[in-house]
Order: C-alpha cells, then structure tokens, then sequence
C-alpha cells in the first residue's frame, strides 16, 4: 500500500493542528481554480459592482468550465488564482483550528470516552468551526473580494494587494468591515464542519467496521468523496448569500437576511444553488486531496517523531 502505515502512537494535537493547516493549504493550491469560478458564479445575477459604479455589466459566465475559459481568454490565467495568497493565509488560520483541533474537543466533549455518539460530533464540529470563523474571518473576507474583482482593463480594481485589501476595507468599511458577514459564515461552517467531518466520521468508521477496507488511502478517498457530495448539497444556500453578502458594496445589503430575500425575490430558490457544480468538484476534489494528505500527514509527523525519540531517547 503507498503512503505511510498506521502508527501504534496516537497524532498529538499539535501534530494534528500544524498537519490540518499543511495538508487544507495544499488542497486550497490544487483546487483554487474551482472556488474561484464558484464564486464567480455565485455572485452573478447580483447588481455588479461595474454596474454600482455605472459602467459596463460584468462579463456572463456559463458553467464551470465556461467561466475558467471565459476568465483565461478575457483576464489571463493568474486569475483563476486572484486571492490565493488570502486563501492561504486562510487554511493555515482556519483548517487548523476547524479540523485540526475537531478530535481534541470532541474528547473534551466526551470527557476522553471511547463511546462518541452523533451529539458529541456535531457538537465539536459546531464549536470549532465557530473558533475558526472568530479567527480567520478577515481572510475569508479579502478572499472573497478578490476572487468575485475582475481584472480586465476596463474595470478599476478594488484592491491592488492583500495587504492593500486589508487596509482599504478597514480604512473605508472600519473593522467591523474585515468581519463583514461573520454570521453566515458561522452558520455556513457550523453545517460545514458538522457535516464534513462528521459524514468523514461515519463513513471511514463504516468501512473500516463492515467492509474489507484498512486505514489507508482507499477508506479515506471513499470517506473524503463521500462527505464532499453530502457537504455541497446542504451548505450551498448558505454558502452563496455568505459570499455574496461578503462581496456587496457598503449599504448593498441591510442585513444578511436582506441578501437572501434579496435574492430570492429576484432570482428564484435555484439562485441559493448557484455554481453548484464548481462548488462540488472543488469541495469533493478538496475533500479528497485534504483528507488523504491530513491522514498522511499525521502518520509522517508521529513517524518521524518517534524515530528521532527512538535515536536520541535523553535529548
């Protein structure tokens, strides 16, 4: 079997958190392409902001793959990567926290029991992917923004850097406006992380209890696949009005039930399932290549660990 074998020490929780930011960073790079045309897709259909501004609507995007190709032909390949460096600042704030400190407080939860029952899993998956937002809100928020910006000539950009990002939504919005949208994106990650991991949860436990699968890279291609379809379907309505509520101008939106309504009122319920597709072969590609490098990771890290304890027992 490729990858490293189970190891008889249990991850620490260090290992855990420092494996969980490593492992969502490489996924992000991967599969960035796909969540930028996602949000592309997600915030089409709204009043643009070249249209805000009063000049030329926005270029229309069908499908997935229409929309990277429309987005090479008419803003250059770096685009699908506008972002990325927010994106990343992101993963190793937010995944770390989200996932990597998941079986530490679902132990806290089950006061170190063996038995962990479905209560005890949503519920540290609702605390931690809460602490995540709380943390690595701004990010998201600059991630956001320069994913939905495009970068035709035409068009004067928002930002001109993540750090100008940073300082401009301060200077123009204050501070509350880095954590613009931080209820959705709580409620989002809330069935995010409950789902997500969960689902992995039950899957990999299920193949490893009924089928002749062992702990290694199959189980978890199978368990990561399977908890990035479930994931998609139920976090997609929020995680549009997330992202669109986090890209409107100031004053756009009166709240973040207004985005919805919004929404709704103008563009049907299939506007709440907007660049599904994109948003399922990038959270199922992520999920997948996180997942199976988390566990590689964690393995790798005790591995190592304890050969250099092994060699060097007093150091």
């Amino acid at each position: 079997m490729v990858g490293f074998q189970p190891v008889d020490v249990p991850p620490t929780a260090a290992v855990k958190f420092v494996g969980a930011g490593t492992a969502a960073c490489i996924a992000d790079l991967l599969t960035f392409p796909l969540d930028t045309a996602k949000v592309r897709l997600q915030v089409q259909g709204e009043a643009s902001i070249s249209e805000a501004m009063g000049k030329v609507p926005a270029v229309k995007y069908r499908g997935v793959f229409g929309t990277i190709v429309t987005m090479v032909r008419t803003e250059g390949p770096l685009s699908l990567y506008s972002g990325l460096a927010a994106g990343l600042q992101r993963q190793m704030s937010f995944a770390s926290v989200r996932i990597g400190l998941y079986d530490s407080v679902k132990q806290f939860y089950t006061k170190g029991s063996d038995h962990v029952g479905i209560g005890s899993r949503l519920l540290a998956g609702c605390t931690t992917g809460g602490m995540a937002v709380a943390l690595a809100q701004p990010t998201d928020v600059v991630k956001v923004r320069f994913q939905a910006q495009a970068r035709s000539n035409e068009y004067a950009r928002r930002y001109c850097g993540t750090i100008d990002a940073y300082k401009t939504i301060a200077k123009e919005e204050g501070i509350r406006g880095l954590w613009k949208g931080t209820g959705p994106n709580i409620a989002r990650n809330a069935i995010v992380n409950c789902t997500e991991l969960v689902t992995y949860d039950f899957i990999k436990d299920f193949l490893l209890t009924s089928t002749p699968l062992s702990d290694n890279l199959p189980c978890h291609f199978v368990s990561a696949f399977g908890a990035g379809l479930c994931t998609t379907v139920i976090a997609s309505p929020v995680d549009v009005v997330k992202t669109r509520y986090m890209n409107s101008t100031l004053g756009q939106y009166s709240s973040v039930l207004n985005c919805a309504a919004a929404m709704m009122a103008k563009e049907g319920p299939l506007a709440f399932y907007k660049g599904f597709t994109p948003s399922f072969l990038r959270l199922g590609s992520w999920n997948v290549v996180m997942f199976v490098t988390y566990e590689q990771l964690k393995r790798g890290l005790m591995a190592a660990n304890h050969s250099r304890t092994f060699l060097h027992p007093h150091s």
